[in-house]
């Protein structure tokens, strides 16, 4: 009951946000686009980010994600698969710690800990990302290995790998957990052997085939290098600027936020199942990017069934810190009410309320799958179609030529936009003669390309 209440709480959230022009080209409208394209038998080139849908994280789980847009093409699909799983953590979480040994309500007060963990609540509103859906996975492999069964393990690791290749990493490293000490040595040898090898593939063959390019993010890292092979050398041979790199009052503050919803069920006895957030933590640690070190993206999300794995595995030898199930959900709410991101709703997610029913009118008139050029909160609304660009400010000289529809906000730009640029845009549509001024309300206006005209 309580994981389904959880489900329909997250997806009613992250729907909300989407229809209150919240949502964003990155990553929504990536992920819609190449999914709506495979779902209608087209090659899945991204335009917003200019190459094949592989190319930026290997995700083969988006191919079966495209079967339900073949029922209906809609971006809620995305919106309520991310909620089942997300929300589907929680119960799992008490299925493993009953396997644990730990009562029916200490398990169930380590599923609300799950629930009430500030970065399942904030990932749900950043758009969707299918490395969410590794999430129960990761879970049921290690329920799957402690309870032998094997078939459903490795049905579990291929689903962890195919929802992004840097995954592979938390794969071998579960996998090392498993061997040295949970002493299930097939399994870790599985992971182990399936992580590193899936890592190369993915990283040195599939994604430069598919997109031309290094492996996505790898600019994040570019103190250490400008390719994954260059950066793992790095990290091999040049410990001191690993540690520079390390040692900041971010990276303090990130580990502050990632430990103390959890700090009281951690003891040094108990530590083990930390192997597994090594690739995650170290990689956000390392990164030049501020994304990576606070619990509102998605980046932190791979370590929390690690760390709860150890907080199960302290309450099970009675060495954490709080012990009653009622004291565990108190902690975990004022984390909860301190770091989770509801206040959204009432004040940065109402910021353009004020053209949210002319944007709405705006985009009742494109009625044809023509390219569009608009703004990247409009984008994740038009996304199905072969040709979709942003109006950013990187791209104020972009040719109009390919387009057959521009949608702007004069009043509220968007991401990455500012006045200058759609001002500029508008000046140089109201210029040429192929384009008609089609909507017109609340500073939203809308063009659309003469049929006439070539």
């Amino acid at each position: 009951m309580l994981t389904a209440v959880s489900a329909a709480v997250l997806f009613l959230c992250s729907s909300l946000r989407h229809l209150l022009f919240q949502s964003s080209a990155f990553d929504l409208s990536i992920f819609d686009q190449g999914i709506y394209l495979l779902s209608v038998n087209r090659v899945p080139i991204v335009t917003l980010i200019g190459h094949h849908l592989l190319g930026d994280h290997a995700a083969f789980i988006l191919y079966p994600i495209a079967l339900l847009y073949k029922i209906y093409p809609s971006v809620y699909w995305l919106f309520l698969l991310q909620a089942i799983a997300l929300a589907s953590g929680g119960w799992l979480t008490e299925k493993v710690a009953l396997q644990a040994g730990l009562t029916r309500s200490q398990s169930l007060a380590i599923a609300g800990v799950y629930w009430l963990y500030p970065v399942v609540f904030n990932v749900n509103l950043f758009d969707f990302h299918p490395e969410v859906l590794a999430i129960p996975a990761i879970f049921g492999a290690v329920w799957a290995a402690r309870a032998g069964k094997i078939v459903l393990y490795c049905a579990c690791v291929l689903l962890i790998l195919s929802t992004k290749a840097v995954l592979s990493l938390t794969v071998a490293a579960m996998g090392i957990w498993l061997l040295l000490f949970e002493k299930k040595r097939s399994y870790g040898g599985i992971a182990i052997a399936i992580g590193i090898v899936w890592f190369i593939v993915s990283t040195q063959l599939i994604i430069p085939a598919f997109s031309g390019r290094e492996a996505a993010a790898v600019n994040r890292y570019s103190v250490l290098g400008n390719s994954v092979s260059e950066i793992i050398l790095n990290l091999l041979l040049e410990p001191g600027l690993v540690l520079q790199q390390i040692f900041t009052l971010p990276n303090l503050f990130y580990l502050i936020l990632l430990f103390i919803p959890i700090i009281w069920g951690l003891s040094w006895q108990n530590l083990t199942p930390l192997w597994g957030i090594i690739p995650t933590v170290g990689l956000n640690l390392l990164s030049a990017s501020p994304a990576q070190k606070d619990l509102v993206h998605q980046y932190s999300l791979p370590a929390l069934p690690f760390l709860l794995f150890a907080v199960i595995a302290s309450l099970s030898s009675e060495k954490s810190w709080l012990k009653r199930p009622h004291w565990i959900v108190v902690w975990a709410a004022i984390c909860f009410l301190a770091l989770a991101k509801f206040g959204l709703f009432w004040t940065q997610y109402l910021e353009s309320i004020d053209t949210w029913q002319a944007t709405r009118g705006a985009i009742a008139q494109i009625n044809t799958q023509g390219g569009v050029l608009t703004a990247s909160q409009i984008a994740p609304h038009l996304a199905h179609r072969p040709l979709l660009k942003l109006a950013l400010d990187e791209n104020r000289n972009i040719p109009l030529e390919p387009f057959d529809y521009v949608l702007l906000n004069i009043r509220h730009p968007g991401w990455n936009s500012s006045l200058g640029t759609v001002e500029g845009l508008r000046d140089r549509i109201e210029k040429t003669s192929h384009f008609q001024l089609k909507y017109q309300q609340d500073d939203v206006m809308l063009w659309a390309r003469e049929k006439d005209k070539v």
